[in-house]
């Protein structure tokens, strides 16, 4: 695969990455999308992108950063799942974190987080179950490394996400799950993958919102007009 626009997702067989993967296509990128399971190659490649097997959860900042070596962009979009927190820690943060240090050593400038609306939030104030306070911290402090380094970044922060069709149409909130300065209602937080994958290849095909963070709902605004 040539290394001309090149974007790498990690976490490639995700159900948001599985929906971005045709669309980055569509934007003129060849996608690498970084699998741990050989298992899911057909998955992958039916979405249009060239499966890597990697070990991310055990892998340095130089095994990175080979990975990465001559692309243009970096998608995170892997999770542990949340159900064992060390393994949590080890993806949602510790390799996170590896993948951000080892872009910049490679070179490669751009890096897209998907994480949630409220993860700037420290998650010891939310009333988040105990369950889920593992998860919560590993992405709050995996952004906040992000927003610290050098790279243009953008994270994403959609609210519940759902397998509801996308509408290519979503509405800004802040961390605080508010919109327009009113709570957004749990109805109100409900974002398709769908969205969240348009919005992935819109950040990365124009080239937008360097350096911001970006939390959003399904809504009744065009991606396109959103993100300008």
């Amino acid at each position: 695969m040539a290394d001309q626009r090149r974007v790498v997702i990690l976490g490639g067989h995700g159900k948001v990455a599985l929906l971005a993967e045709p669309k980055l296509k569509e934007e003129g990128f060849a996608v690498d999308a970084v699998i741990r399971n050989p298992a899911q190659s057909d998955d992958v490649r039916a979405a249009g992108a060239n499966p890597v097997v990697f070990d991310m959860e055990h892998a340095n900042v130089d095994a990175f950063a080979e990975l990465f070596e001559g692309a243009v962009a970096v998608v995170f979009s892997a999770g542990a799942g949340g159900d064992d927190p060390v393994r949590t820690h080890a993806v949602d943060y510790q390799a996170a974190v590896n993948a951000m240090d080892a872009a910049q050593k490679a070179g490669v400038r751009r890096f897209v987080m998907v994480s949630y609306d409220t993860a700037s939030r420290d998650p010891e104030s939310m009333g988040w179950p105990e369950s889920f306070v593992p998860y919560a911290r590993a992405k709050h402090d995996a952004d906040a490394h992000l927003r610290d380094s050098s790279l243009d970044y953008t994270i994403l922060g959609p609210g519940v996400l759902t397998l509801e069709p996308e509408s290519d149409k979503i509405v800004l909130s802040d961390d605080h799950a508010m919109i327009d300065g009113k709570p957004a209602t749990a109805e109100q937080r409900a974002t398709s993958r769908g969205n969240v994958a348009a919005v992935i290849a819109r950040v990365l095909g124009a080239d937008v919102a360097k350096r911001k963070t970006i939390a959003f709902y399904d809504g009744d605004k065009p991606i396109d007009e959103t993100l300008i």
